[in-house]
C-alpha cells in the first residue's frame, strides 16, 4: 500500500484533530511484515486526503486488478479495515470492505 503524506494528507493544518504520525506508526502496525508500506510525496489529489492506495498482489495484477485508492481515510477503524481487506486478498481477489466503498475514488476524476 502507498500512503500519501506531503502537502495536504498528513497534514495538521488540514486535519488538526488526526495524529498523522500515530496514524502511519498504526497502518504500519496493522499491517506488519505481511505487507508492504510505501510513503508517498504529494499524490496530487489534495481533496480526498488522507489518501492511501492499496495494490493488488502480484497475480491479482496479473489477472486484470488495479489499484484502489481510498480517501479520508482518517479514522483508526478505516486503517484496520485496510489491513483486513490486504489479509483477505486485497483487490482483485476480495471484495472491497463495506466500511471503505464509500472512500474509494477514481484519481482520475481529480486531474486537472
Amino acid at each position: 500500500m502507498t500512503v500519501c503524506r506531503d502537502c495536504c494528507c498528513g497534514s495538521a493544518r488540514k486535519h488538526p484533530g488526526v495524529d498523522h504520525d500515530g496514524q502511519l506508526a498504526a497502518i504500519r502496525g496493522a499491517v506488519g511484515e505481511r505487507h508492504r508500506v510505501r510513503v508517498s510525496e504529494c499524490l496530487g489529489v489534495c481533496e480526498r486526503s488522507n489518501v492511501v492506495v492499496v495494490h493488488p498482489a502480484p497475480a491479482a495484477r496479473r489477472a486484470g486488478a488495479r489499484l484502489v485508492h481510498l480517501g479520508d481515510v482518517l479514522e483508526d477503524h478505516l486503517v484496520d479495515a485496510v489491513a483486513q481487506w490486504l489479509d483477505a486478498g486485497g483487490p482483485g481477489l476480495a471484495e472491497v470492505p463495506p466500511v471503505l466503498t464509500a472512500r474509494v475514488f477514481d484519481p482520475a476524476d481529480y486531474a486537472d
